[in-house]
Formats: structure tokens, C-alpha cells, sequence
């Protein structure tokens, strides 16, 4: 399926992405311990950035944390890809594992599982844009052009500009199970 892929991605390489895919996974995880979806939000099209900015503001509401303790990618495989309105959308399946459970603001126990790891799918959807343009050039903010670091958290720490990633790489489109 590799080869495939690479005829609309020329850079595409599996190992890579699934290494990215893993990478982001977590980083939504850890953002959602946090209550700040700013690191992660790059590489989230709008609606799903969207609906974790509402469960997020749902579990400040409730005043409770959620925890995802002991948390790790047991496997991650490419399932499908399509081509779609000038989209590359590559379909993937991921089993974590990891402890799920809420604390309140005092860090008392209120519900989950923290006794064990639970093993989970999540199917996910990386889009990019086959006009895509290259990721080196947004090595510099597009606003103010000073250098950025993008998978530290997609903002121009000089200005606060994020970076619209659905320009130049994969952004998670879909995604299910958190």
C-alpha cells in the first residue's frame, strides 16, 4: 500500500508517518491531562480540535481532570487510504492501552479505571492536501517570518500565530474513542 500512497505523496514513507501517528496520538492524550489543546491543535482540522475544546471545557465545567495513566501505542497499522476532493485521507488503526480515569481539583479518585490499563481501537483519519506545499517552508512563521519549531506546538512564539498544518502535512480529520 506504501507504493500506493507515494504516488500522491512522493516524501510518504510508512514508518514514518505511523511514528508521527503514534506521536500525535499521545500528545492529544497528554493535552487532554492538561486542559490546553494549544500544542496539539496544528495538527487537528477544526472540527475535531473542536469537539476536544468542548469535552475539555466540559471537564473544567465539572471541575475534574482526566487522567490517562501509563498510557503507550501497542500497534498502529495503515487500514485504507482514499483520494478525495484533492485530499489524501490514509485511514489508520490504533490499539492503546492505557489507565482512564477522573480526579477532582483536590486530586481525589471520582471515577474510571485506575487500577488497570484498558486496551482500546481508535480509528483515525490523517488528511493531507495533494497541493500540499512542501513542509520546509514552514520552517518560518508565514505572519512575521521568524524560525519555528512546528512540532513543538505549531505557534510563532514571537507573534502567536499558529500554523494552519492542513497547508503543508497530515492533520487528523477523524477520530474516535477519547
Amino acid at each position: 500500500m506504501t507504493d500506493e500512497i507515494r504516488k500522491y505523496d512522493d516524501d510518504f514513507t510508512e514508518a514514518t508517518f505511523l511514528t508521527k501517528a503514534d506521536h500525535i496520538f499521545i500528545m492529544i492524550l497528554s493535552a487532554i491531562m492538561e486542559n490546553d489543546l494549544s500544542s496539539v491543535k496544528h495538527y487537528l482540522s477544526e472540527d475535531v480540535y473542536n469537539h476536544f475544546d468542548e469535552l475539555v471545557k466540559s471537564y473544567e465545567k465539572d471541575k475534574v481532570i482526566r487522567l490517562f495513566d501509563e498510557m503507550n501505542v501497542k500497534s498502529t497499522d495503515i487500514v485504507n487510504y482514499t483520494v478525495e476532493d484533492n485530499n489524501l485521507n490514509i485511514k489508520v488503526l490504533l490499539v492503546s492501552r492505557y489507565m482512564d480515569y477522573f480526579i477532582d481539583e483536590d486530586g481525589e479518585f471520582k471515577s474510571g479505571i485506575n487500577d488497570h490499563r484498558i486496551e482500546l481501537e481508535h480509528h483515525i483519519t490523517f488528511t493531507k492536501r495533494l497541493d500540499a506545499k512542501d513542509l520546509d517552508e514552514v520552517r518560518r512563521c508565514p505572519s512575521c517570518g521568524h524560525s519555528l519549531d512546528i512540532n513543538a506546538s505549531g505557534l510563532c512564539p514571537y507573534c502567536g500565530q499558529t500554523i494552519d498544518m492542513s497547508d503543508y502535512d497530515y492533520i487528523i480529520t477523524e477520530i474516535d474513542n477519547i
